[in-house]
């Protein structure tokens, strides 16, 4: 699969996405809006498939991501959902919403989903440069602000048609070199990332990575994970 894939591989990001996606149109508004009422053949199916699904995919995702009970039968249950259930949100996706003239640009955006190109030239490639961290400030107890920029240039501004950063971040006690082990996500359109700990975390180290993302949600390549010890 492609590391341009709109769909990340990070099970945390995956299920932030699929959670703003279900949450948006669940609001009655919006499904009526987008055609997805109940009495419709898209609410139809949205309730009897994609519902019941989600409904499992999020029930052992509880169970993984509590992290001082995972076991590896917990972990392989989750694999195994989680694969079970992308594809049917790939359909959701691609043939629910980004081809109904009923949903809007925004209204991807809102569920954290690529919005649909305008088409002519103006297409822009996914990114293909990383993101560099340009300093890391601790203004405060428990705060680390973490300014960042193109690694091609020496100035703030981003990549040609790049929307912004994606930042994936844990805290561990020990060391981290996978980028699927940082399962905190936050998105960003300008620097710095702001991350605010509780005390009980004071002391200990964050790992974190950062990549630029267009604005069909196309990815750019990771950078180097790096660390700091939070104040």
């Amino acid at each position: 699969m492609s590391t341009n894939d709109w769909l990340t591989k990070n099970h945390y990001v995956v299920y932030q996405t699929v959670i703003s996606t279900w949450n948006f149109i669940l609001n009655p508004d919006n499904r009526a809006r987008m055609g997805f009422a109940a009495d419709t053949p898209l609410g139809i199916w949205f309730d009897t498939t994609f519902a019941p699904a989600f409904k499992t995919y999020n029930s052992v995702y509880a169970a993984w991501s509590d992290e001082s009970k995972r076991t590896k039968g917990i972990t392989a249950d989750f694999r195994d959902a989680e694969n079970a259930f992308k594809p049917l949100f790939r359909h959701l996706y691609k043939g629910f919403l980004k081809n109904n003239p009923l949903v809007k640009n925004s209204d991807l955006l809102a569920m954290g989903l690529p919005e649909r190109s305008s088409g002519g030239g103006g297409k822009h490639p996914a990114p293909t440069s990383t993101v560099m961290v340009d300093k890391v400030v601790l203004p405060s107890l428990g705060v680390v602000d973490i300014h960042f920029r193109d690694s091609g240039s020496d100035k703030k501004a981003k990549p040609p048609g790049v929307h912004g950063a994606e930042m994936v971040f844990a805290v561990s006690d020990t060391l981290l070199t996978n980028h699927d082990d940082l399962h905190n996500s936050l998105f960003d359109t300008h620097t710095p990332f702001h991350l605010t700990f509780p005390d009980s975390q004071r002391g200990k180290t964050v790992y974190f990575a950062l990549r630029w993302e267009n604005s069909r949600g196309e990815k750019g390549p990771w950078n180097t994970i790096q660390n700091i010890i939070i104040p």
